[in-house]
């Protein structure tokens, strides 16, 4: 064969090879030290109250300090060097704070929900299965953080009272980040603060009126016990183990101020 067919069949190999390897996703994960939460903790102090609810104007003016956190996440991938405190915190704050940015992309919007209509992306069956942000080199939702790391890897039920999902019913977003240090203290304080509220559930001695939270997700609730028996834990008064469980409607009203 010439050398010019040669040449000329080496470069359209050349060019196939190219767009082969483009056409593959590459996946880079990046190992780093275990990360400082601070600055997620100075905004969440900055523009939540103590109530939980979110000043989402705040949040956006504030932009650029949430912008260099939500990098500093992306840049940052969890090590199996990291304690199981370490990475279930920045899991947790990694949810939360890309809600945010969630939210702040299409604000102003009286429900999470409503994004879902405006997100022109296929194949996705709700808002919560975008993939509008990455970790480690790798496009990622906020139901892979759920449903495929903190609730398939940890198996701790007290993770549902600590993400947050921009809504009404939904747990109030605590307005401090997560830490390994207070990790146990945090995760206590919001389920026993879930359950007593009178908002978010009504409990007395012969019926129980929850969260549809504990009727999504009651698998995680169940392994160890009954779901009363998991809610009598943190009531504030006794619950009869014969009584009635009900379920209110969940309000996907926006959490802001």
């Amino acid at each position: 064969m010439p050398v010019s067919v040669v040449r000329i069949w080496g470069f359209v190999l050349g060019i196939f090879i190219s767009l082969s390897s483009c056409a593959q996703p590459e996946s880079r994960f990046y190992a780093c030290e275990v990360l400082n939460h601070e600055p997620w903790s100075r905004l969440l102090q900055k523009h939540v109250s103590t109530a939980g609810f979110v000043s989402y104007s705040g949040f956006r003016a504030d932009s650029m300090a949430l912008n260099a956190y939500l990098g500093l996440l992306s840049k940052c991938l969890p090590s199996a060097t990291w304690s199981r405190q370490e990475r279930l915190a920045y899991w947790i704050n990694a949810y939360n704070a890309f809600t945010i940015k969630l939210i702040l992309d299409h604000y102003p919007v009286k429900s999470i929900k409503d994004i879902g209509s405006n997100l022109a992306v296929p194949f996705i069956n709700s808002v919560w299965d975008a993939k509008f942000f990455s970790i480690g080199g790798v496009q990622m939702s906020l139901n892979q953080i759920e449903h495929s790391i903190l609730r398939k890897q940890f198996d701790e039920p007290r993770i549902h009272f600590a993400i947050v999902c921009a809504s009404i019913s939904c747990p109030s977003l605590l307005n401090t980040a997560y830490t390994a240090s207070d990790l146990e203290n945090q995760l206590h304080h919001q389920t026993l603060a879930f359950i007593q509220d009178t908002t978010k559930n009504h409990l007395s001695l012969n019926h129980l009126k929850l969260s549809s939270i504990f009727k999504w997700f009651k698998s995680d609730f169940t392994k160890h016990g009954s779901l009363k028996q998991f809610v009598a834990k943190y009531a504030d008064e006794p619950i009869a183990p014969r009584a009635k469980v009900d379920f209110l409607e969940y309000n996907w009203e926006l959490n802001g101020k």
